[in-house]
């Protein structure tokens, strides 16, 4: 299920507008629209961890795989890490849109690419100067 499902389910469920939770949560109605509507995603860790809280629920549940994949991109290496990991799933998800695999092969596809892309990140760290490893 995506973040928007998720965070329209749950705010149904307890009959609320998006007017309440966006004032709850410290966030404008429109940014909170758009979290539902699926056209944007929270910037920081700390917006998801608010609306975790207000929702009552973990913070993981919230996560997309995808969206755990870019955090651990960008913990790991960076903010050019980050962009990467976000290109990928990017490219992948518009590459699969309209197409005829189902959910499970979809998810396996993402899962085998983003091993793919931890090998190679990992590979590729006997190219970088010593100075720059970690």
């Amino acid at each position: 299920m995506k973040f928007c499902d998720k965070l329209l389910q749950l705010r149904r469920a307890r009959r609320l507008t998006q007017k309440e939770v966006a004032a709850a949560c410290g966030i404008t109605r429109q940014t909170y629209s758009g979290y539902e509507s699926g056209d944007r995603y929270p910037k920081k860790k700390e917006t998801y961890q608010v609306l975790a809280d207000f929702f009552h629920v973990e913070t993981s549940y919230l996560y997309t795989e995808n969206e755990i994949f870019i955090e651990e991109a960008g913990s790991q290496y960076g903010s050019r890490g980050m962009a990467q990991a976000k290109e990928l799933v990017s490219q992948l998800t518009g590459m699969f849109a309209g197409g005829e695999l189902s959910d499970e092969d979809r998810e396996a596809v993402m899962r085998s690419l983003e091993r793919a892309y931890w090998l190679a990140k990992e590979d590729n760290q006997k190219y970088t100067p010593k100075k720059y490893r970690k």
